[in-house]
Order: structure tokens, then C-alpha cells, then sequence
């Protein structure tokens, strides 16, 4: 009877989560229930999963529609028919969208699929053609028997099922009627019937179905056998993961055991005991465990990333695996850091371990499409998300649907208005807000998941195809890790194209081959120490922003282990529990680093008995509260808020509690050491992510301490990072560079460097079209230099605009005329053109030229078209101050004045906003005194409300002169933006 029924996975259709439907059908007695979402097989890994919980059979199928329009539903007879329809409903999205999925007016001939068309179709259908196909039924509605009287498809009799649609809960038509007003992005007076679910698609009781369909009782007993011969099943408990990397399991192990030691002769050269103990450990576990073809798989990613000159680095649990590290998937030493073991892998563990594997921002693409290569688009996908309805969100759609205007909805959205007084509609969004918070919208891709299948992914879900082109599941990471397809995690940074970027510089510029892998080079390099105790490390990844420079200095971090601790420590949930301010005065104050348990005492002396990696997370609850290993790894997944709202997790947390108190622990010792579990476990890092972590901060401080310039290149070339370009641009001046503005002669498009002379790319100006810079310079290598405009302009086809361009920003400065007199040369040379012209000339022809009149020009001017056509200024802003006499102190001088007051100009740099435990706002600063170095400061509540932050520009700024542990700043009592010589230099942040 129940052939039809949806979740909140037919998006922005369906009401009920898959919890909910389960409940409803346990509550009525009902014991079979076949769900059928519409154009999707989001839900099915969690309905199979979870129907026996409540004791029902699980049948499944898929309600295919053209937007809210029924053509037919497929219903699965067994696993082999659900990949049928899963193969079914890819090729119909690939051949349309995922929104509007091109479906056929007639299925495909599916040998272990039911086929059930809706009553309102049957007047374009032949009824031979539905008597003629085994697998296809007409279901009616009960709202439609009396019409089905009066046609001969009533003659059909074991071709009719009775269909009972559930799209929702009674009393949820409204709610549905909102989510189909947002999936139209329509008011919701403007929805029609066809737009919109009938108002009675809500479970019905089985007696309820019996008493509609009581004339027809066939209806009843038609679909009754549908559903009892459909049956499907997936083994939670198996790995759905390719079983093998080479075909074969033994060879596999081989090639495993051979790749491994060839790796420990390359890192270790004269291995000790404890390091073959240690590997032997490893294999035998990861064989016993089934993970070798997981290894191999990412072994093989690095292999070809070797291959191909690619920059990357291996983070997440497998960190922790000497293995790992041998095969070179990453670059960090368990032994060195005494990684917990059982972080990485246990005997209880039955999803593999954790790889992250970062490549830079534009190699990651090319990897990826090698894994679909190298396994075939069958077997591989990209892991699917959901995009949820989250508070602001939701409100503002459905503010739009009940047609209010941006500031009503603004108003509700920021809660200006008066909480007593709600008028009905604020009401009725506030109400259905809440109902819909979490609730899915649509499919998105993950990040960065990859999950390899040994049987073709058709065997778990359909695919849709986003903008990159490859299949993509239609579930989520969570979905995919119960079903056992655990992900790879292929991911793209910036940070590791400024490593590439440098290595290629200094390989192509010197000659000099850098081995980027050779951390314990970088870890004992003196320069390096330097820079990172005195916390200079602007453009090094992960430790360049203003609150990881204080930490560095105040920690005096000079050493790889403690920059492995810090990395963690920064986190928001270390800080925001105050453990960050207690490790920096335990590491200067021996005298506090106390412990309230002894058992805490042996498992945190490390870090001082304080928390600081998701390892701690593991020991704490497995030695302390004696929870076991595979308990403890819930916890530590569960507090990450993955799993936080299941089940399982609630348990742990209730044995937590129960186990402590077995071991007679005080009610506020548990209750403590709970609370600092949970304060930081969800953003902490394991301890091998943050050493993962630190290894490519050591590369990029490897690089900046020894080719500080052409490292600051690859910085501005991959345009990421804390800052914006302007100060990575000024950070190359501080290491000795001159900088140049583009210029059509020297320039590349991307920024480049010859000695110490870095001329900015084409790519800056803002306006200059790509293709425009392209040609530019492909002229320029294949016939050589410009000889000044008139010789650009015979050679060039270009809009006047895009010539007006390349003179204010300066590229035609060689030629020795001003930016005005290149400006009236263009309108000379052009007339009344307004396009260059590429002219070959047999013979060179002369260029009249004229006199003009004195055109005065400025460092202003200047100023203001650097600023307009590369968002910055080359001069240093503090020349464009009107009143420079209040230039009087520097950053230098701040140690001079601790617990003074002290007033300095300042340009600044970046702000952060930061809520007080009063709720009440203020705010960190950055600035850059007249020298080019960096101070921070600190404006409290009272000062940041009547002190703002106005925008780009130098600010006077006054205040009580702080230090902590070395590291000065300034609290600030007042401060005001400077007027400049030129008004329009304005900006945000």
C-alpha cells in the first residue's frame, strides 16, 4: 500500500526526515514501506539502515518527475533493480540537470524494476501497451476511483495498485506549500495546484487505506504483493572499497611490504630496532584490518604526483603511521613525535584511517582526473553534500515567499523588531523557520571526497554531474562511511603554489635544485629558528596571521615540536576554553603545570596537563575514564560534530559518566575534565594533522629565510593567503626588492622577479581583459621589445580603453614621456578611432609629432591610478598623510613605553571582531608604522563603539602600551583616521 512515500530528501518537496517517517509508520503498525523520493537516492543508505530499528522491511524505489509533475515511480524488486534505477536516473540527469532531469515519457524495459504510472496519465497511454509489460501498474489514488469506474482501464484488474502518497505530516500542507514557494522562487500566493502536493499526502493507517479503498479491496492487495516480493539489503558492516589495487590480495601485500621498506631506507638510512618494530606493527595491522588496498590507493596518488613535479602534503590520522610516512604519503615522523598509535588505527577501527593529501590550488584538478583515469568513472565518485536551511538563510527565504521587502526582512533577520510585539507574518517565519533549520535544500559536492567502489557506485546511488564533470554520489560523507565507502580527501590550497612557485623560481633563476621534502634540514636550519621566534613569517602558511605571529613570540617557538603544540593550541575551541593563555604561562611558569589527576599527569606531561590534540581526546577517555579504544574514538569523532546528534554518541557520552563513577572519581573531577573535553575537541587537530601542518609552515619558512624575495613571488602569484597582495607585495620590498608597476616590456602575467627587480603581472590591473595581456606579451617574445607607443599601437589591436590602461598604470614609463603626453599621443595617432590597428610596413614611417604645452604630473596622480588599477598604492601611504608632523613614534619604540601611554601613525592592515563574555563587541587591530613593521592593538568595547574602524588609511592611534611574555601591543584609548592629500583614497577593509 505505502509504494510512494518521501522524506525531506525529495528537496523542497517532502517534510518528514527519514527518522520521523520510520516513527510514524512504527507508530500505525505498519510493516513494510517502500520510500521513494523524487528524482533522488539521498535517503536510501539511512532507510535500510535504520527500517529494522523500528521493524520495518525496506523497499525502495525512485519518483521520477519533471519539476512537481509525476511521470512514473520505479520500484526496485532487489539490489539488482535498485542499480538498475540508480543507472536509470543518472543517465536522466546527465542528460538534463539536476534540477530539471531530461526524463523519457516512457521507462526503460528494467527486469527487476515495478514500474507504476500515476491515474492522471493514463489518457495519453495505450492500455494495451500497460497490459502488455509485466512490470507495469497504474496506481490510483482513492480521490480517483470514482473516475477509474468510467474507463476501461478499469478491466485491467491485477494492473491497478492502490497508491497512497506521503509527502508529509498531517498539518504540515503549509509548510510544504513554503519549501515549494522557494523551490520556484515564487510568492507563495502565486503556487498552483501543479505546483503543490495534494493536501491529504500523509500516512494513513492501514485501516484508514482499507475503509478509501473498501469497494476496490484488488487495489489494496496489488500493491500489498509489490511490496512483499521487494526486498533489498546492504551489509553495513563490509567495506564497500576497492578490495584490491593490483587485482590481486597476496600481491598487493608484497608490493605493500616492498614499497614500505624501500621508504624506510629513504628516511631513516640506518634504521633502528624500534623503527622495524614499529613498521612490522603497522603491516601486520593494516593487513589484518583489510587497509592495504586503502594504502596503495594513496601511495599510488603520490606516486603519480612525484611523476608529475607536484607539490602536496599528507595530513589527517594517517600521519600517525610510520607506514605512511616510508611511502612517503606524508612527510611527518611518528617516532620523532611519539604519535599515538591508536589514533591512527586499532583493532576496533573498522573505517580505514584518515588521509588528507593538499595539492596546490593548481595541480589538484589534474590529480583528481588521474583517479577517474586510473579507476574508471564507474567505480569512482566524487562524494556528495547537502546544503542545509540554516537560520539567517531561511528566514530571508521565506520573507521572499511571504512577499515582504529586503528591509522588512532585514528587520526580522537582525531582530530589530520588538520581541513582544511580533505582527502574524514575522510569526509564521520565525515558526516555520525553525521547523525548517537543517532541513535539506539541495545536493552539493564535498569538498574534497573521493570514494573508490569494487562494484560500480550504480550498486549504492545514482550520480549527478556538477560544473567540474565528474559523478558525483547523491549522498553525503556520512551516508557513504556507513554504507563502508570510506573517501579520499583530495584537497587544494594555495599555500603549497607558493612552495611550487618558489622551487620553480629559484630552479629556473639559479640552477638550484630544492628538495622540499627534506624536513630535517629545515627543522635544525638556524634562519628558520630566527624567523619563527621573532615571528616573522608573513606569507608562510598557517603561521602568518597576527594572532599566530603573538603566539610564536610569546611561546618563543623556535623548534619543530613546539611548532607542532602551537598549531593546535590556536585553534578556537583551545583558546575559547582559556587552556591556549594557561599552556603559554605553563611553558614560562614550571610552578603551575599542575595536574588534577595523576593519571592526567602521566598521559598530558607533554603539554603540561592540558589538552591540546584530539589524541588527548582518546587517552583521556580510554586510561581515565576507562572507556575502550574503539568507544574512545566515538567520543573523538562525535565532539569533531559529525556524529554528535546520533545515538551512539549519546551512549558514550552517558558511559563516560557511568565509568568515571565506577572508578569513584568526585562528581567534579568528571564533570571538569568532560568540560574540557568537549570545549576544544570539535576544532582541535589530531596531533599528526597539526605536524602535518607544521612540516609545510617548516617548507615555506625554508623558503622565505633563503630566498625571501623570489618566495614573496610565489606568495603573490597564487593570491591567497591572511593578506591582501598589498602587503605581500610590501613584504618583498622589506626583504630588498624594488618593486615595479606592469610594464609592457618586462612584465609576464603573472608577477616575476630578475634579481632583485620584481615587476608586477598584467594579471593586477583591474579592467585589463586577459586575452588583451596575453597578446601582449605573445608579441613581445616572438618579435621582441616595444619601441614605445606608436610601435605598440602598429603591432597591437586594442581598444582605446584597454591602451589607457597599460599609460596610467605606467607601462609605457621607458618611452620617457608622462602618462598625459601618452594619453594625448594615443588621441593623435588614433584620431578619431577607437581601435589600434595592426599595421606591417615594408619601411619604418615617421611619427609627426608636436609640441605641446607643459603637462604637470604628480606622485598623487600616480597614487590615485595605482590605487584604482591595482587596489593598492607602490608608494608608501604614509607619504600621502596631510599632516606628516604627527608621524613621531614607531613599532620599535613600543618596549621603551610598557604601561605608558603612547601615540604612533599607523596604516592599517587588517581588524578582526571578537565578542566579550558580555556579548558585547571590540575588536583586534594591525597596522604598519612608517618603516614597514607590523604593531597590534586592542580596542575593548567602550572605545571600539566610539573609535571605528573607517576603512583603508592611516590612523592616529593612542594607548596604554601592553606586554606579555615579549610580545608588546597596544590598548588603545583613542584613535582617528588621518585625512590625506587626496580624498579619494578610500576604501573597506
Amino acid at each position: 500500500m505505502y509504494l510512494n512515500t518521501h522524506s525531506y530528501y525529495s528537496f523542497n518537496f517532502g517534510t518528514l526526515s527519514i527518522e520521523q517517517l520510520l516513527q510514524e509508520a512504527k507508530r500505525y503498525g505498519i510493516t513494510t514501506v517502500a520510500l521513494t523520493d523524487i528524482n533522488t537516492t539521498s535517503g536510501v543508505p539511512d532507510f535500510i539502515r535504520l527500517a529494522p530499528q523500528y521493524g520495518i522491511t525496506p523497499v525502495v524505489g525512485i519518483d521520477f518527475r519533471i519539476r512537481a509533475k509525476q511521470i512514473y515511480i520505479g520500484i526496485a524488486k532487489n539490489n539488482d533493480g535498485y542499480r538498475e534505477l540508480n543507472e536509470f536516473l543518472t543517465h536522466c540527469l546527465r542528460r538534463g540537470t539536476s534540477e530539471q532531469p531530461e526524463i523519457p515519457e516512457t521507462p526503460p524495459e528494467l527486469q527487476n524494476v515495478f514500474w507504476i504510472f500515476p491515474f492522471h496519465r493514463v489518457m495519453s497511454m495505450q492500455a494495451k501497451m500497460l497490459a502488455g509489460q509485466n512490470n507495469y501498474f497504474l496506481g490510483v489514488r482513492s480521490s480517483q476511483l470514482n473516475r477509474l469506474r468510467f474507463t476501461d482501464w478499469e478491466k485491467l484488474g491485477d494492473k491497478l495498485v492502490a497508491l497512497c502518497p506521503v509527502t508529509f505530516k498531517p498539518g504540515e500542507f503549509q509548510l510544504h506549500s513554503l519549501l515549494r514557494g522557494v523551490a520556484n522562487n515564487t510568492l507563495l500566493s502565486k503556487l498552483t495546484r501543479e505546483d503543490l502536493a495534494a493536501q491529504d499526502e500523509y500516512l494513513l493507517t492501514p485501516q484508514q487505506i482499507l475503509k478509501h479503498f473498501e469497494n476496490c479491496p484488488t487495489l489494496i492487495e496489488n500493491a500489498q504483493r509489490i511490496l512483499e516480493v521487494c526486498q533489498i539489503a546492504f551489509d553495513f558492516h563490509e567495506s564497500k572499497n576497492k578490495q584490491t589495487f593490483s587485482g590481486s590480495k597476496s600481491l598487493d601485500k608484497e608490493i605493500l611490504r616492498k614499497e614500505t621498506y624501500k621508504g624506510v631506507e629513504y628516511r631513516y638510512g640506518k634504521p633502528t630496532s624500534v623503527i622495524f618494530e614499529r613498521v612490522e606493527k603497522e603491516l601486520k595491522m593494516i593487513s589484518e584490518l583489510g587497509f592495504i588496498p586503502y594504502f596503495l590507493l594513496n601511495w599510488d596518488i603520490i606516486r603519480y604526483a612525484h611523476f608529475k613535479n607536484y607539490a602536496y602534503v599528507g595530513r589527517g590520522s594517517g600521519a600517525n603511521s610510520i607506514v605512511a610516512y616510508c611511502l612517503r604519503i606524508t612527510d611527518v615522523d611518528p617516532i620523532e613525535l611519539d604519535l599515538y598509535f591508536e589514533r591512527f588505527i586499532n583493532p576496533f577501527r573498522a573505517n580505514p584511517p584518515d588521509f588528507d593529501i593538499d595539492f596546490s590550488w593548481t595541480d589538484r584538478d589534474d590529480v583528481v582526473d588521474y583517479i577517474f583515469r586510473r579507476h574508471g568513472r564507474q567505480h569512482v565518485a566524487l562524494v556528495g553534500a547537502y546544503s542545509t536551511y540554516q537560520s539567517k538563510a531561511v528566514v530571508r527565504e521565506l520573507g521572499k515567499v511571504f512577499g515582504l521587502p529586503k528591509g522588512e526582512i532585514d528587520a526580522i533577520v537582525e531582530n530589530r523588531r520588538h520581541p513582544d510585539t511580533p505582527d502574524k507574518i514575522t510569526q509564521s517565519i520565525n515558526y516555520f523557520a525553525a521547523q525548517m533549520h537543517d532541513m535539506p535544500n539541495h545536493l552539493t559536492v564535498h569538498s574534497c571526497g573521493i570514494v573508490i567502489s569494487e562494484k560500480p557506485m550504480s550498486w549504492y546511488t545514482a550520480t549527478f554531474m556538477p560544473p567540474k564533470g565528474y559523478p558525483t554520489t547523491q549522498f553525503s560523507m556520512l551516508e557513504a562511511e556507513d554504507l563502508g565507502l570510506y573517501k579520499l580527501d583530495i584537497l587544494s590550497q594555495r599555500g603549497l603554489g607558493h612552495i611550487k612557485d618558489t622551487v620553480d623560481i629559484v630552479e629556473k633563476n639559479y640552477g638550484i635544485k630544492i628538495d622540499i621534502h627534506a624536513i630535517d634540514d629545515f627543522k635544525k636550519d638556524v634562519r628558520v629558528k630566527e624567523l619563527i621566534r621573532t615571528g616573522r613569517c608573513m606569507g608562510c602558511f598557517y603561521v602568518e596571521s597576527p594572532a599566530m605571529r603573538m603566539l610564536l613570540k610569546k611561546l618563543a617557538v623556535d623548534t619543530y615540536i613546539q611548532l607542532v603544540a602551537a598549531s593546535s593550541i590556536i585553534r578556537p575551541g583551545v583558546a575559547k576554553s582559556g587552556m591556549m593563555r594557561e599552556y603559554i604561562l605553563r611553558t614560562h611558569d614550571p610552578s603551575r603545570r599542575t595536574y588534577i589527576h595523576p593519571i592526567m599527569e602521566e598521559l598530558m606531561q607533554e603539554t603540561y596537563g592540558i589538552m591540546v590534540y584530539q589524541e588527548d581526546v582518546i587517552k583521556v577517555a580510554h586510561h581515565f575514564a576507562g572507556l575502550s579504544l574503539s568507544e574512545a574514538d566515538v567520543l573523538r569523532r562525535g565532539m569533531s560534530g559529525k556524529f554528535r546528534s546520533r545515538a551512539e554518541f549519546a551512549k558514550i557520552h552517558d558511559n563516560y559518566f557511568e565509568s568515571c563513577r565506577k572508578k569513584g572519581y568526585p562528581e567534579s573531577l568528571i564533570t571538569e575534565v568532560w568540560r574540557q573535553i568537549e570545549s576544544f575537541a570539535g576544532y582541535s587537530f589530531s596531533k599528526g594533522h597539526s605536524a602535518s601542518f607544521a612540516v609545510e609552515s617548516f617548507q615555506s619558512l625554508y623558503l622565505k629565510a633563503h630566498y625571501p624575495k623570489e618566495f614573496m613571488v610565489g606568495v603573490i602569484n597564487n593570491f591567497g593567503g591572511f593578506y591582501r597582495t598589498e602587503f605581500y607585495v610590501h613584504e618583498a620590498r622589506m626583504c630588498g626588492a624594488t618593486i615595479f608597476p606592469p610594464c609592457i616590456n618586462n612584465s609576464q602575467y603573472v608577477t616575476s622577479i630578475r634579481c632583485d627587480e620584481i615587476f608586477l603581472g598584467l594579471i593586477h590591473l583591474s579592467g585589463l581583459e586577459k586575452n588583451v595581456a596575453l597578446h601582449v606579451i605573445r608579441e613581445r617574445e616572438e618579435n621582441g621589445d616595444y619601441k614605445g607607443l606608436d610601435d605598440f599601437m602598429k603591432r597591437i589591436s586594442i581598444e582605446l580603453e584597454q591602451l589607457r590602461i597599460l599609460i596610467r598604470i605606467g607601462a609605457f614609463r621607458f618611452t620617457g614621456r608622462t602618462k598625459k603626453e601618452l594619453l594625448w599621443d594615443t588621441h593623435m595617432l588614433l584620431g578619431k578611432d577607437r581601435k589600434t590597428e595592426v599595421r606591417h610596413e615594408l619601411f619604418e614611417t615617421g611619427v609627426k609629432t608636436f609640441v605641446l604645452p607643459e603637462l604637470s604630473s604628480t606622485p598623487i596622480d600616480d597614487a590615485y591610478d595605482e590605487i584604482e588599477l591595482l587596489g593598492f598604492t607602490l608608494q608608501t601611504p604614509f607619504e600621502l598623510i596631510k599632516d606628516k608632523s604627527k608621524i613621531k613614534h614607531v613599532a620599535a619604540d613600543l618596549p621603551k613605553f610598557i604601561g605608558k601611554q603612547f601615540e604612533i601613525v599607523g596604516y592599517m592592515v587588517t581588524y578582526k571582531h571578537t565578542s566579550t563574555v558580555k556579548r558585547e563587541l571590540m575588536m583586534f587591530g594591525t597596522f604598519l608604522d612608517c618603516n614597514g613593521y607590523f604593531f597590534d592593538t586592542t580596542h575593548f568595547p567602550k572605545v571600539a563603539d566610539m573609535y571605528p574602524f573607517k576603512g583603508r588609511g592611516c590612523y592616529i592611534v593612542r594607548g596604554r602600551v601592553d606586554e606579555e611574555f615579549g610580545f608588546c601591543s597596544i590598548v588603545v584609548d583613542y584613535m582617528e583616521k588621518m585625512p590625506t592629500t587626496m580624498e579619494r583614497l578610500t576604501g573597506s577593509k
